[in-house]
């Protein structure tokens, strides 16, 4: 573990570094210039917009000196990490396809990483200006409002000022809220979601982009998430943080088993995202 003080300096670095990523973000995609899209090796677009949050994720992140582990980083050899107790896990730009789109959902994810398990994370949703963010010592949070800027500078008690913890709902929602992913769905979602309405016959599906939907069972928007096709661990370590620190839990499916990190395979198992009240049900 770390210690309250380093809490108080690490926590600020990935939420200010979050806050900046999504100002280069929002730069090229409120511009009128090409997305400069490539496919990466497993057929994936990448973006310049994916490729500038990266680098100043990289930069800004570089001042703690604990290593970074990006999904636009460079390959990075499992002997090379395999010993890492303490990192960062980043997606500088989760839901690429949703960006190209054009529809917003796209989001910032930075988890740090203690023991191969994540001790905070926190989400920024740049378009429609909310962070999420969990503290292991006081939940997980909320906050509105929150504009994108290249010279974020926020300290521990300005992060904490005018938050909602999470969740902000009292009990799961009637009918039950099921998210699916918009752009990465299969027969086996499908087949899940109608074994799940056997005991929930009036839950109701629906469409949402990127790890936001994490956020959103935080809070008690959705209550249930279901994922059948291939993930990476840089795109669930900032959410399941914060779901976890919300009372909601990540599981692997159809095994039910809590997730493990860096591993030499650095792909994810299916899984399945329960809300805090769902968990109580």
């Amino acid at each position: 573990m770390i210690t309250l003080a380093q809490k108080e300096f690490l926590l600020p670095k990935a939420y200010n570094a979050a806050i900046r990523a999504g100002a280069e973000i929002l730069a090229v995609y409120e511009s009128e210039a090409p997305l400069d899209i490539d496919l990466k090796t497993d057929n994936t677009p990448i973006t310049m917009a994916d490729r500038r949050s990266h680098e100043l994720i990289k930069r800004y992140l570089g001042q703690t000196r604990i290593p970074v582990l990006s999904e636009e980083g460079r390959e990075m050899l499992y002997e090379e990490r395999k010993d890492w107790d303490l990192f960062w896990l980043v997606d500088p730009l989760d839901g690429t396809k949703e960006f190209i789109k054009g529809n917003g959902e796209f989001t910032v994810n930075i988890a740090l990483m203690v023991d191969n398990k994540p001790l905070f994370g926190v989400i920024y949703v740049p378009y429609i200006r909310k962070i999420y963010f969990s503290d292991p010592d006081l939940g997980a949070f909320r906050k509105e409002g929150v504009v994108a800027d290249l010279e974020a500078e926020f300290c521990y008690g300005e992060m904490l000022a005018d938050v909602e913890k999470l969740p902000v709902t009292e009990a799961c929602n009637k009918p039950l809220r099921i998210a699916i992913s918009r752009s990465h769905n299969t027969e086996e979602t499908f087949t899940h979601i109608n074994e799940f309405k056997l005991r929930h016959s009036d839950a109701i599906v629906k469409e949402q982009g990127s790890s936001y939907k994490f956020c959103l069972i935080a809070e008690g928007t959705f209550d249930y998430y279901i994922r059948t096709t291939g993930t990476y661990e840089w795109d669930t370590a900032a959410g399941e943080a914060i779901l976890s620190a919300a009372g909601g839990r990540t599981l692997s499916h159809p095994e039910r088993k809590e997730f493990a990190y860096n591993k030499e395979s650095l792909m994810n198992p299916n899984f399945t995202c329960e809300s805090s009240h769902l968990v109580k049900l």
